[in-house]
């Protein structure tokens, strides 16, 4: 039977404090699996985004070997397509959650997803393949924006950090996921060109799961607050809270809404009141930013890399497994390491590693002759790069935008911040298979110097948040700009 997550709303025995210790560990564990199953849309994110990579040198074949004759122009467009359709997902995700509820789009988000997955998995050629990946992207914008705000609003302060950053792990993992099944199916296929219909089809199987696990769990207790439903509000924190934490937080809550209940729809008039400028402009930063780092070109476009560097097609394919490996074990190490260090020290490191990464990589390109040697060089190159960026930008990235916009216009500015991530993306995603053609190793320089850009923003205007609750930022963002 499965477990009910929404039922349960009994306080806490008092009778002792063993009895207490086993209802905080219960409504822990319980918040937990609340976690994992919401961010089974960042384990699609990731697969969904990772898959491409592995399918694009057998899309590349001509129709009559089973692919769909892609030149190197219209592999990124088929690859940027979903990025562009993430874009306006986001916008139109962190609109939507606001309106009807974090938990119902979500909901929706995952039979867009199954309906993406079959589509490109079915696609006769490039235009329907274009569109189905247009509407997969809908889908992974639509969780990037809605999935980590969700978390955000059912974690504790204490435990924001490492709860968010579960949805980083996952968006990892389903790219590990997809570079591991790439491989596999290429492997027993003999990479016959129609096994990219495969490669993508797998995505449905966790759609299926996101849609109905999401039945089972309760709405974030703070956009009920929102809609002025505190009796909602007050048992889902009773469902995800341990006994004693309820009151504060619920009064803290109620006394925002209440004070946000008659401010007018949030949008982009908000932008003249000068501290949600600040923290808009933060927030854009951030998601831009993190991807113009290169990253996607790394994770996208691994095996054409590789291939570049002289590895064969199944070596560059299995090499990339690597990438996923890297990415989950650095993910796993930012989460450790988020509850020891504050956001800021990680963001910077981050930004100095991926940085001198980057000019590594354009090193091996420039001055080294063809060789296994050289394409090994620049595989451990792109792992350090994924090692800085994925343990110390990625989950900073993701975790800052979910927590530093206000109440009221949190759906509105994180759909919008992330609609500026797919943005960016898109254009990196597009652009790199022709830059690459044009100027192998030399491209990598560009994203260096971005890079170096992006350091001195980040440490002019990103602020600590760590250990403080989503209203307390606020406060902190209102006092600053009033002083």
């Amino acid at each position: 039977m499965a477990m009910d997550l929404t039922d349960d709303t009994s306080p806490a025995p008092a009778t002792s404090t063993a009895a207490t210790d086993h209802h905080s560990k219960k409504v822990y564990r319980r918040l937990r699996v609340i976690t994992v199953i919401a961010t089974f849309g960042g384990l699609l994110f990731g697969y969904d985004t990772g898959v491409i990579s592995g399918a694009l040198p057998f899309m590349a074949l001509s129709p009559e070997d089973g692919g769909l004759g892609l030149s190197p122009l219209t592999e990124g467009i088929v690859a940027s397509s979903l990025v562009l359709g993430a874009a306006f997902g986001a916008l139109a995700g962190g609109r939507l959650c606001d309106r009807y509820g974090r938990r119902r789009v979500i909901l929706g988000l995952a039979v867009l997803f199954f309906a993406g997955a079959l589509g490109t998995a079915l696609a006769p050629g490039l235009a329907v393949m274009v569109f189905f990946r247009v509407l997969l992207g809908l889908a992974v914008g639509g969780a990037s924006a809605t999935v980590p705000v969700f978390i955000a609003e059912l974690a504790p302060a204490e435990r924001r950090g490492r709860l968010v950053t579960q949805n980083e792990l996952m968006i990892v993992t389903g790219q590990l996921l997809a570079y591991t099944s790439n491989a596999v199916i290429a492997g027993t296929t003999g990479e016959a060109g129609g096994v990219w219909r495969w490669m993508l089809a797998l995505a449905a199987v966790p759609a299926v799961l996101l849609w109905v696990g999401m039945l089972f769990v309760p709405e974030s207790p703070r956009w009920l607050a929102s809609r002025g439903r505190f009796d909602d509000a007050l048992g889902t924190l009773r469902l995800i809270r341990g006994t004693g934490a309820v009151e504060a937080e619920f009064a803290e809550i109620t006394r925002r809404a209440a004070a946000d209940a008659d401010e007018p729809r949030a949008g982009w008039r908000d932008l003249g009141t000068p501290w949600v400028r600040r923290i808009v402009v933060v927030g854009a930063g951030l998601a831009v930013l993190s991807q113009l780092t290169g990253v996607n070109s790394i994770m996208y476009f691994a095996p054409t890399i590789l291939l570049r560097t002289g590895l064969g097609t199944q070596a560059a394919l299995t090499a990339t497994i690597a990438n996923g490996v890297v990415s989950v074990l650095a993910v796993a190490a930012g989460m450790w390491l988020l509850g020891r260090f504050g956001r800021r020290p990680m963001l910077l490191t981050g930004q100095a590693g991926v940085t001198a990464s980057l000019v590594l990589i354009a090193v091996c390109f420039l001055f080294l002759p063809e060789s296994v040697a050289r394409s090994y060089l620049v595989l451990a190159f792109m792992l350090t790069f994924l090692l800085f960026m994925q343990s110390c930008i990625a989950t900073v990235f993701w975790l800052m935008l979910s927590e530093i916009f206000p109440l009221r216009l949190r759906g509105f500015a994180t759909g919008t911040a992330v609609f500026g991530t797919w943005l960016a993306n898109f254009l990196v995603t597009l652009a790199f298979p022709p830059l690459i053609n044009a100027l192998g190793g030399a491209t990598f320089l560009i994203f260096a110097a971005v890079n170096v850009a992006t350091y001195v923003f980040y440490l002019r205007t990103v602020p600590e948040t760590r250990g403080r609750s989503m209203e307390a930022i606020e406060s902190h963002f209102r006092r600053q700009s009033a002083a």
